[in-house]
């Protein structure tokens, strides 16, 4: 009897343990991205010969999903994709950006959004705040295709957590349009600070520091 009660013990802690495991998506760009952990055609940046990231261990993901005991269900990052549909040299980016690929996240139970460097750094327009009956012509804007973006989430994935991470040194275009498109909708958005780069991507210190700023900002 004392050995029938110690096994179904272990089964319930395992099956706690199970339970409490949760999965984690994250819709991205370059600051995301290593070879051979994304959708097979994506650009990846890491590792690259410009930055000391060689090892996948040493990304933010990595690092944070590692510490939190979580379990790393999709990495939807594609370098150089914009949140909104206008790329680098106004380019249509529909194809690409982030409101294109919503429905290739799994099935989490946390959701990291990291975008809107590409929109800052290709000059994107920011466009009107609009907050329903979006259109491919309106999500050109980076406001309206934010506010779209989240829309999607929350609606395909309603039991998720949904997280929003800004990176340091943009323009405030971006950031205010950040705040307050995230305020709308209920979404945490964390604002990264001192974030050390090389080539304009984080370091294996930068990594760290992300991974650090997320387990503090959330709690």
């Amino acid at each position: 009897m004392k050995k029938i009660i110690t096994f179904m013990l272990a089964v319930a802690i395992a099956a706690a343990a199970s339970a409490q495991t949760k999965k984690v998506s994250i819709l991205g760009d370059s600051y995301s991205t290593f070879t051979g952990h994304n959708p097979e055609g994506y650009a990846p940046f890491y590792p690259n010969d410009r930055n000391d990231v060689t090892e996948v261990e040493q990304t933010w993901w990595s690092l944070y999903i590692k510490a939190m005991g979580y379990e790393l269900e999709e990495n939807n990052s594609w370098g150089g994709t914009t949140i909104c549909n206008t790329g680098y040299g106004r380019m249509d980016s529909s194809k690409s950006s982030f409101t294109s690929r919503v429905d290739m996240l799994g099935n989490p139970d946390i959701i990291f959004i990291f975008g809107g460097t590409n929109d800052a750094w290709a000059g994107s327009p920011v466009g009107e705040y609009m907050w329903e009956g979006w259109t491919k012509e309106d999500c050109k804007n980076f406001r309206p295709a934010y506010a779209c973006l989240l829309d999607m989430l929350q609606k395909k994935y309603p039991n998720a957590k949904i997280y929003s991470l800004l990176n340091s040194e943009l323009r405030e275009e971006i950031n205010e349009s950040s705040r307050e498109v995230c305020k709308h909708y209920g979404v945490q958005l964390i604002e990264l600070y001192d974030i050390e780069k090389q080539n304009g991507h984080p370091s294996i210190k930068g990594m760290q520091s992300i991974c650090d700023q997320l387990i503090e900002a959330i709690k």
